[in-house]
């Protein structure tokens, strides 16, 4: 690795965060989806598409992101959306997840700018009933509202053909699955009411050092070496970008990637980068 880049990875320069200039609140309490475990049994579940987008939730006056900032909507669109609490996904589309994080972080956006944007709505937390009693509901609420919309859920259509589908999106650009109980209460913790079905795990890793590169990227960088919450250390260097290459997040930043299964070791396999984690 050379000088030129050592000098600019011991200084860190700083990424530029999610969450700057948005005001915080205190973080909503949320369902958290878990990862599909096999032999789960599926039969009584829903499936829709998952949303590569900020979790998003109206408390009925603001909106908030996961971690409690303040997300700004324009005054028009603020307008759309109903007096109770909703929980959903702000989603762009597929593959714009970078370029909606830049929008949030926004302070003073556009209306213009929120156009292609939809509130893909899929719970009310306080509503007193079953999911399928929520989605109803949802529903009846979202249709006087160009900026809100459901998911469009199937019954589970069997294993084989679940993992149909999940190839097509995923073949498309697409995340992967989302797995809902129909008779699942909203409670603010992570169970089985809700389901991520992929085709790779996802996690998060801190990084804690650099790995310089050979051949084509001598001089530059060829992984970074991370540490997940289990302790664990091994090295990324799938994914990353020339532009990463050069200019790597810093030293303690969470970055996101992706891994099937783990090795004989207990480590992740094939792990590859995705992006720098956004603190929203």
């Amino acid at each position: 690795m050379d000088r030129s880049l050592s000098a600019k990875l011991s200084v860190c320069l700083f990424l530029a965060t999610a969450n700057e200039g948005l005001a915080q609140q205190q973080p909503p309490q949320l369902i958290l989806a878990t990862d599909y475990q096999q032999g789960l049994d599926l039969q009584r579940y829903w499936v829709c598409e998952k949303y590569d987008g900020v979790r998003a939730y109206w408390d009925g006056k603001q909106l908030l992101s996961r971690n409690g900032h303040v997300i700004g909507l324009p005054e028009s669109i603020a307008q759309q959306l109903p007096n109770v609490a909703v929980d959903g996904e702000l989603w762009l589309g597929r593959g714009q997840f970078s370029a909606l994080v830049s929008l949030v972080k926004q302070k003073n956006s556009r209306v213009e700018q929120w156009q292609d944007v939809r509130f893909v709505v899929f719970d009310l937390p306080n509503y007193p009933g079953p999911y399928q009693q929520r989605y109803r509901q949802l529903q009846t609420l979202s249709s006087t509202s160009a900026f809100m919309t459901v998911p469009s859920y199937r019954a589970y259509p069997g294993r084989p053909k679940l993992e149909q589908e999940l190839a097509k999106i995923s073949a498309e650009g697409g995340e992967g699955l989302m797995l809902r109980d129909p008779e699942s209460m909203y409670i603010p913790s992570r169970s089985n009411a809700l389901i991520k079905y992929k085709s790779y795990q996802d996690a998060e890793a801190e990084v804690v050092a650099y790995s310089g590169g050979k051949g084509k990227y001598s001089g530059k960088l060829g992984a970074l070496v991370v540490q997940d919450q289990q302790g664990r250390r091994f090295k990324i260097g799938s994914g990353l970008s020339d532009q990463l290459r050069s200019n790597p997040p810093p030293i303690g930043s969470l970055v996101e990637y992706r891994y099937n299964g783990l090795t004989e070791h207990g480590k992740p396999r094939f792990a590859r980068f995705v992006r720098v984690h956004q603190t929203l």
